[in-house]
């Protein structure tokens, strides 16, 4: 008896950057799937809440914009609590039974507060206001806390800056980037 499995996608690297009031979030822009590059340029940070919170996503991506539409309705609940309305996502994400199979990893942040949103339940903050998540998230972060530790480069050039390192490192993610900043 043969057993398909339908190919792993593979799509992302998102890393962002908070420092002194200052958000940047990029991304890569290729989408995999199995061996075979689908997409060089997908768009997987945006701002929303009027432009007041930006989100980044991995995995599955119509997953991940039904979760960003849900943290959207969290936002108008809880007005100016990015935190609050993270937690509040986490719990129904974790708690519901069509939610709990979304496989998807979020990164949300305003110019105060930078979090990861997983399904796990988990709401974590980063200790140094960088985090990264995907496929080559681990080179992702390394690079951006190497250039904040060492670099006077802003917000937006590690942030871009650690995607390309990035890129040139794993073999899903790509150095076609898409940043998004605030304010």
């Amino acid at each position: 008896m043969t057993i398909s499995m339908a190919p792993k996608i593979r799509s992302t690297t998102v890393v962002a950057v908070l420092r002194e009031g200052r958000l940047s979030m990029a991304a890569d822009g290729q989408v995999t799937v199995g061996e075979t590059v689908m997409k060089r340029g997908a768009e997987k940070v945006r701002s929303i809440a009027k432009g007041r919170v930006i989100v980044g996503f991995a995995g599955g991506a119509a997953d991940a914009l039904g979760l960003v539409e849900r943290l959207e309705s969290k936002l108008e609940a809880h007005p100016g609590n990015l935190r609050r309305a993270a937690v509040e996502l986490a719990r129904d994400w974790r708690t519901d039974r069509v939610l709990r199979r979304l496989e998807a990893m979020l990164v949300v942040g305003d110019p105060e507060s930078l979090l990861v949103v997983s399904g796990n339940g988990d709401v974590i903050e980063p200790d140094d206001g960088i985090v990264a998540i995907g496929s080559g998230g681990a080179y992702a972060l390394a690079a951006a806390r190497a250039l904040a530790g060492h670099s006077n480069l802003g917000v937006d050039e590690i942030a871009e800056e650690s995607i390309r390192i990035a890129s040139e490192i794993c073999i899903y993610t790509n150095d076609s980037i898409h940043r998004v900043s605030l304010p």
